[in-house]
């Protein structure tokens, strides 16, 4: 298939809000893909109607995009998805990766697959084409029933396979059961303001502690353990401790979701980037060791649990692992004691709950209505310094806003992007409002008179050498313009940096 093609259909299916639109142009096109019986060219293409790369993230930025987007025109004829997925994969095994190094393949691409290409670099496609949409594409493609291509990639994490499988049509699909060693695709969670309201949701649940650490996935057969991040990715290497707490389960095999977290002398959460850093070295060279918690048991001595309720779930997990390594929970109905336990569960330093019905089946790789997240959101009235047209849906708005905290002694700081929380209202109201702002344009990004001022909410600020203030937002969302300040009354870089080290100060080393 031409990768003009493939980039038609994410534009298309990012143009239309309605679902069933959406599957049946994307099972048109896997269908078209499977007919060329090429499995490296169906498998990255499925990736990239997913949004990503077969490869993962190349470390191509947006300070490519320029370069690449003026890439001299270069010889080749029409780009195949074979042709980019092999250009990709030896980008990735080239040492070190450049980004001019991309320059030939860019130069073979027309203006439309520049920028989806792009995009997929950057990791900013915005179609709506998420892996859920994409299952169902591939039941219709493959006459299969939805519930079994959801279960096969439940199991086996493995959306190109699955496809595979499923086109081929047979019993594929039963092949795929959930094992050891093979990564699940972890469950996800909604999101409700407060625990009373997600309680009226789930009815009796569990409350648990949630905890800003990196999730994982330790998976025990015998003596041999491995672990795996939410995406999937084997880090066994980087997480002796993980691999610890696996050794003490008590069980022959099992498969225990959880989470690895850096903590203080004194027990209390260290910020997210540092959990990463430290998740790298030995145990014995990190000031605030990484410890792991345990919350749920999806396979135990043979026992595929997932679809059991979570009380059983629970259950099997108390049986196998240590008191110590159990995620603090408490079992109610009662508000008043649920919100006890998020104020405790706060004051302790980690950023909120996940409440959990007690009925619910482990939803892998969805964001299952059995599990609500509640955490209180944190809050910078930021000034807008560009926005970036959109794609898609969005083609024709500016979208993605560029976001800065004031400096006292001049000029605004740069803390990160956000496309999120935008109602077709304000994207319309927003784009003609920046337009009439535009100082200068560069490639889709239009830089703006500093005037306009936005609350933006977030989960928390981390470490980044991306912007020139060393820090990024996590999870930016836009809130509401704040029509009653001016720039000179948006917040500054020091509440920015104060925010960032609040985390720390709250527990001395």
């Amino acid at each position: 298939m031409l990768f003009a093609e493939l980039a038609a259909v994410s534009t298309t299916v990012g143009a239309t809000r309605s679902r069933s639109a959406k599957v049946k142009a994307l099972a048109a096109c896997l269908q078209a893909l499977a007919e060329e019986a090429d499995p490296a060219a169906l498998a990255a293409g499925v990736c990239f109607l997913a949004g990503r790369l077969r490869q993962g993230r190349l470390g191509v930025g947006p300070a490519a995009a320029a370069p690449l987007r003026a890439a001299p025109a270069a010889a080749g004829g029409p780009l195949t998805v074979g042709d980019v997925d092999a250009a990709l994969g030896d980008f990735r095994r080239r040492r070190p990766r450049r980004a001019e190094r991309l320059l030939p393949l860019f130069g073979r691409a027309s203006a439309a697959e520049r920028d989806y290409l792009l995009r997929l670099l950057i990791g900013e496609v915005r179609q709506g084409a998420l892996d859920g949409i994409l299952v169902e594409a591939v039941a219709v493609a493959a006459d299969a029933p939805l519930d079994r291509v959801r279960r096969a990639l439940m199991v086996s994490g493995d959306l190109p396979a699955v496809t595979r499988a499923a086109l081929r049509g047979g019993d594929g699909l039963q092949a795929f059961r959930l094992q050891v060693f093979h990564p699940v695709e972890p469950m996800l969670a909604q999101s409700a303001p407060t625990v009373a309201a997600a309680l009226e949701r789930t009815g009796e649940a569990a409350v648990e502690a949630k905890l800003d650490g990196m999730r994982v996935q330790i998976h025990r057969d015998g003596d041999a353990v491995r672990v795996f991040t939410r995406s999937l990715r084997d880090v066994t290497a980087g997480l002796p401790a993980a691999v610890a707490a696996g050794r003490r389960l008590r069980a022959r095999s099992a498969v225990v979701d959880g989470e690895a977290i850096a903590l203080s002398a004194g027990g209390r959460p260290r910020p997210f980037q540092e959990t990463m850093s430290a998740a790298g070295r030995d145990e014995g060279e990190s000031a605030d060791p990484v410890s792991v918690f345990l919350f749920d048991c999806l396979f135990r001595d043979g026992r595929d649990l997932t679809d059991e309720p979570w009380s059983e779930r629970r259950q099997a997990l108390a049986a196998i692992c240590p008191a110590e390594l159990l995620v603090d929970a408490v079992r109610t109905d009662d508000p008043d004691d649920a919100q006890r336990f998020a104020d405790r569960t706060l004051q302790a330093g980690h950023e909120g709950v996940v409440v959990k019905a007690a009925g619910g089946a482990y939803e892998a790789g969805r964001r299952g209505h059995a599990w609500i997240k509640v955490k209180p959101a944190l809050t910078l009235d930021l000034v807008v310094l560009a926005a970036e047209w959109g794609s898609g849906r969005r083609a024709g708005s500016l979208s993605n806003l560029h976001l800065g905290a004031r400096d006292p002694a001049g000029g605004f700081v740069m803390l990160g992007k956000t496309f999120k929380g935008m109602t077709d209202e304000v994207l319309r109201w927003q784009t003609e409002r920046l337009q009439a702002l535009a100082t200068r344009r560069e490639g889709h990004v239009v830089h703006v008179r500093p005037e306009l001022v936005a609350e933006i909410a977030f989960d928390g600020i981390q470490t980044s050498r991306r912007y020139p203030g060393g820090m990024a937002l996590r999870f930016a969302r836009l809130r509401r313009y704040r029509h009653d300040k001016s720039a000179g009354q948006a917040d500054t870089i020091q509440a920015a940096r104060r925010l960032h080290r609040r985390a720390a100060a709250a527990e001395p080393r």
